[in-house]
């Protein structure tokens, strides 16, 4: 990667979530600091996606570390513990409100602040206070856009409610100098809302870490699942998933007596019960294993054993306009995709040519894809994941897009 001009350079990090948590916003800011840039975290104590304090972690602390080279300052939030409603919204707001408390800590002279704005959007709030105090350029990546994704997790129907949270929302996307979308449909849409020049918003979409991009055959693993054709998710385990439709899926299977696919579900998260609620009340069970949260380092080993990698939404027009994480490390991980969304992601799927898609919550259009694809020779798989690969190289290489993204952040500063 090419160093800055000016190596530096620092730049103020606010994201709720980071290391331990599998997020990306880890590895952003590893990139950034391996550009040459001084990179310092605000976030909050890890506790996604359970609710519960990760190890070595309490609501006290540690509220400084130094992980990677990079500065970590830890602010109060209330737990999600049991991942009800109301724990998720104590959550949602429990960062922004500690988190103002603590700027007073950052004694560093930033160049820029930057926003890797997951959900809530309401983790801006510290970062558009700073950068507005210390009269600096705010650059926010909108990851999940805001009301919408908030109705796939917290379920508002109030309308009084919804034109509030939307009023929250646009005014926070206001508040930043530049706003960075996914996709080009995203950039419109945040154009509009927002009134902002063309040139204050611009599109780079997410890329993923290099890890994704290689095969890492596990014989243990080979051994536990090498009898069936594998149907692998792996992630988050939340409502926006929709993975319902998989257990839907395996009872049209089921009825067909086609007894040799297996869904490997990776991950956890808000959903898991009700998920594997639904797989008993289905009495599917024998085309489920959970294998429950991995380690990010683990997933590639998931990957290669995959015969498939699934990826769904639930129907949502304006999720619809982000590129989920997952497509772009499914498309790394060389192996055919089947794609249950509607929008971005499964644009990006067909134009790879590298798996197929169908509308959000069309079981039956997903079970007749799966079943091409175990049908389909083993080189004909192959070929499929190589053209995600290449694709993915193509669209989603991480040296091209952390120096896009860098570029835009202190531009202008």
């Amino acid at each position: 990667m090419e160093q800055p001009n000016n190596p530096k350079k620092r730049i103020l990090v606010v994201s709720q979530h980071y290391w331990p948590e599998n997020f990306r916003s880890t590895d952003v800011c590893r990139g950034l600091t391996e550009l040459g840039y001084q990179v310092d975290v605000l976030c909050g104590l890890p506790n996604y996606p359970k609710g519960e304090w990760a190890k070595g972690y309490s609501f006290f602390g540690p509220r400084k570390e130094v992980h990677e080279g990079i500065t970590l300052y830890r602010c109060g939030e209330i737990r999600r513990k049991g991942n009800t409603p109301v724990r998720i919204f104590l959550n949602y707001v429990s960062f922004p409100f500690f988190a103002t408390f603590d700027l007073v800590r950052l004694k560093n002279r930033y160049d820029a602040v930057f926003c890797y704005e997951t959900s809530p959007v309401l983790m801006a709030w510290p970062a558009i206070l700073y950068a507005k105090l210390h009269r600096l350029p705010l650059t926010i990546y909108v990851l999940d856009l805001w009301p919408e994704n908030l109705y796939s997790v917290l379920p508002i129907h109030n309308r009084f409610l919804r034109a509030v949270a939307m009023g929250v929302s646009t005014w926070h996307y206001r508040r930043a100098n530049r706003l960075i979308a996914m996709s080009d449909s995203l950039r419109q849409t945040l154009l509009a809302r927002t009134e902002k020049r063309p040139q204050d918003v611009t599109v780079i979409p997410q890329y993923c870490e290099e890890l994704y991009c290689q095969d890492l055959p596990d014989p243990q693993l080979r051994q536990r699942f090498g009898d069936k054709f594998n149907v692998v998710f792996a992630g988050n385990l939340s409502p926006a998933q929709g993975l319902e439709i998989l257990v839907e899926v395996a009872s049209r299977l089921q009825a067909k007596l086609v007894t040799g696919i297996r869904f490997i579900i990776v991950g956890d998260g808000m959903s898991r019960e009700s998920l594997q609620q639904a797989v008993r009340r289905k009495n599917v069970a024998d085309y489920f294993v959970f294998e429950g949260q991995k380690p990010v380092e683990d997933i590639p080993r998931y990957h290669t054993l995959a015969d498939a990698l699934v990826a769904c939404l639930v129907k949502s027009e304006q999720i619809g306009l982000t590129i989920p994480a997952k497509i772009t490390s499914y498309t790394a991980a060389g192996r055919p995709v089947l794609c249950c969304m509607d929008g971005e992601g499964a644009r990006v799927i067909r134009e790879a040519g590298c798996g197929f898609a169908c509308p959000a919550g069309d079981a039956e259009h997903l079970t007749e894809n799966l079943l091409k694809l175990y049908y389909m020779s083993p080189e004909e798989r192959a070929q499929m994941g190589q053209r995600g690969r290449a694709y993915h190289r193509a669209h989603f290489d991480r040296s091209k897009l952390l120096g896009q993204l860098a570029d835009f952040i202190v531009a202008g500063q």
